[in-house]
């Protein structure tokens, strides 16, 4: 998840903007947690699922 939608409990801003120190705290968060797939959308996570999966159907098939 990104923080650019999460609205913050104690300013009721976006944590984006970092208005409180709660929600500049929790930019820095999950800034810090991010994982390389964090800015791809579902799709393209779905398509590159199916072309691993795809991958290895073709080579199970070839080692037959």
């Amino acid at each position: 998840m990104t923080y650019d939608r999460l609205v913050c409990a104690n300013c009721a801003a976006p944590v984006s903007e970092g208005r409180c120190p709660v929600c500049r705290a929790n930019r820095e968060r999950l800034q810090q947690e991010s994982s390389p797939f964090a800015g791809l959308n579902p799709a393209t996570l779905i398509a590159l699922l199916a072309v691993l999966v795809a991958a290895v159907a073709l080579l199970a098939h070839q080692t037959v």
